[in-house]
């Protein structure tokens, strides 16, 4: 009762919304002072609320975040981490701020390794205790509201705490992920599942036959409700301290597949770390991102910078486009797979990785045809003896991008790693936990010895693809605010929407809507036309083309989430990812 007066009077005085479906906007929505995109219109719903009451972008991200771990928790939530990039309109400073989960204090580099030194199964790991990272998304969201936020700190709580205790349908995203996992199960049985074995999980996602719940079903998570309470009267501390803190820990320990090792030391000891952005120009634009642990900024950076020097066309699908596109890729994947990792434990040479001269060398091994697997460079600063690691984390994320009527802009990516996390949820506390340090390297060292850079330490925080990007003009405002989930991908992702506004000269919508293609140092990945939410194209003429120019090529879906904002005279022009239901909100 207490968190039902409260969201309730907060939802009186603040007027909230009336809680009805929230209804996607048109394509290329437009808005003149305030914009924020998400990929959930609930989400975009409480960030526009927050932002119509005179809030800033950092007010609008915490309303929204608090929302995604409701209505989205198979992609993020508290139980997760989360990356951000924000421009301080006032100071015209660019930071940005690194809430990776760490590792236990306890984690050793044979983490993930079985008695016989092979590395465990990645399911075996995933579904268990020992993937559970420190969470890094309430320090987060308290640190934004610190830094930009104008609104009373409680306040932006309200609208997640009101949904949650009135109720809202099960999204088709929810129900298609957990449908997909519970169909892998060898047996419905309690310790028989090898998914959502968690009994709390099981019943929240899960009909009593081992099906999904159906897309519509009314969800309510009182739990949720409450948990969100402690942290808006006491802060993030609620979260990393007293009953809250043993919650977690105990769901962590106690897990009934492989316990874990966490310890409400290691809760307790969480930072977020402010961290420089990395930055790169761009046909006479800056584009900065998030630099280590994350690889989406020094990844996407490198790309454009090795496009820089290319003539791409007038067609984004055009076969030398598509081709050129997918040599960057390999080059920028062959660097980030051997060199970047925490840079509080590695020497990350990420400057070296965008010098212009480095990226202008490494730019001489595209040619006409596909050049195979890449090998990594040598950039400036970089030292040798660590081994690849190409180990590709999963898709369970979500991201927002914000302005205001200030000037501030922010690019949100936050994640629990696989769909659902680990799979646990948190008893009585209404949110699931992470399985975040499977993106570390299972294997320390190669076969020859060499450590792996990305190899699990205690303390460390694992290495990401994550990719919130902000572009500036030339004289230095906020342009375009874009960002992605999709595990790996989410480096093509987002280079391929900013290579669409910029090169081509599309609408935020059409770029998003625009097939996407990249390589990943493997294949060339071609997604299928999406009916309603991309834009048709002869997927199998471009395959032979490319495959003409020696591509191997591989046809499937690329599940983007993207969010697109982009500055015009007068205004912004805002983008939704229909591939994940996003939605735009604004005016």
């Amino acid at each position: 009762m207490k968190s039902l007066r409260f969201a309730l009077a907060l939802a009186g005085a603040l007027a909230l919304p009336a809680l009805a479906a929230a209804q996607t906007p048109p394509p290329a929505a437009r808005a003149r002072s305030e914009m924020i995109v998400t990929t959930h219109p609930l989400a975009t719903e409480a960030g526009a609320w927050a932002l119509r009451l005179g809030g800033t972008a950092a007010d609008a991200a915490v309303a929204a975040q608090a929302m995604l771990g409701l209505v989205e928790p198979q992609s993020s939530g508290l139980g997760g981490g989360a990356f951000a990039v924000y421009h301080d309109a006032r100071t015209r400073a660019v930071t940005t701020f690194d809430a990776r989960e760490k590792a236990p204090a306890a984690a050793t580099e044979g983490r993930f390794l079985a008695p016989d030194g092979r590395p465990l199964p990645f399911v075996a790991a995933w579904q268990s205790g020992l993937s559970v990272g420190v969470p890094g998304v309430p320090r987060l969201l308290e640190t934004l509201h610190r830094r930009g936020g104008r609104l009373p700190w409680p306040a932006l709580f309200a609208p997640a705490i009101a949904r949650a205790l009135a109720g809202f349908p099960l999204s088709e995203a929810t129900h298609r992920e957990a449908a997909w996992l519970l169909g892998l199960n060898p047996s419905c049985a309690d310790g028989a599942r090898l998914f959502f074995r968690d009994q709390t999980a099981f019943a929240y996602f899960a009909a009593p036959d081992c099906t999904a719940k159906p897309a519509g079903t009314p969800i309510r998570n009182p739990a949720y409700a409450d948990t969100l309470v402690r942290l808006a009267w006491q802060g993030a501390a609620a979260f990393y301290g007293g009953a809250v803190a043993e919650d977690v820990v105990a769901a962590a320990r106690d897990d009934p597949a492989i316990p874990g090792d966490l310890t409400l030391a290691d809760l307790g000891a969480y930072r977020v770390i402010e961290r420089a952005p990395v930055c790169v120009g761009y046909r006479g634009r800056t584009v900065c991102g998030m630099g280590p642990p994350s690889s989406g900024g020094l990844a996407v950076g490198q790309m454009l910078g090795l496009l820089e020097g290319f003539d791409l066309g007038a067609d984004p699908l055009g076969a030398g486009a598509v081709h050129l596109f997918a040599q960057a890729g390999r080059l920028a994947f062959a660097d980030r797979d051997r060199y970047v990792a925490d840079p509080d434990f590695v020497a990350v040479p990420a400057r070296g990785m965008l010098d212009p001269a480095y990226l202008a060398a490494r730019a001489k091994l595209i040619g006409p045809d596909d050049m195979g697997a890449a090998p990594p460079g040598t950039p400036p600063g970089a030292s040798g003896g660590f081994a690849s690691d190409s180990r590709a984390e999963n898709g369970g994320t979500s991201h927002l991008s914000a302005v205001d009527r200030y000037g501030n802009a922010l690019a949100l990516t936050t994640s629990v790693e696989s769909s659902f996390g680990n799979g646990v949820m948190v008893p009585g506390r209404g949110f699931l936990l992470n399985n975040q340090l499977t993106d570390f390297s299972f294997a320390p060292r190669d076969e020859a010895g060499a450590p792996v850079a990305n190899r699990v330490e205690p303390g460390k925080r694992p290495r990401s693809s994550m990719a919130p990007t902000l572009v500036f003009g030339a004289r230095g405002r906020p342009e375009i605010v874009t960002g992605s989930p999709g595990g790996p991908r989410i480096i093509g992702y987002v280079a391929q929407s900013l290579v669409n506004l910029i090169d081509f000269g599309l609408d935020p919508q059409a770029a998003i809507e625009i097939p996407h293609h990249q390589n990943r140092n493997g294949r060339t990945e071609l997604e299928i036309p999406v009916p309603g939410a991309t834009r048709p194209y002869d997927a199998d003429a471009l395959a032979q083309a490319l495959t003409a120019r020696g591509h191997a090529v591989e046809l499937g879906a690329q599940p983007s989430g993207l969010g697109v904002i982009q500055a015009i005279e007068g205004g912004f022009l805002g983008g939704a990812d229909p591939r994940r239901g996003g939605a735009v909100g604004g005016r």
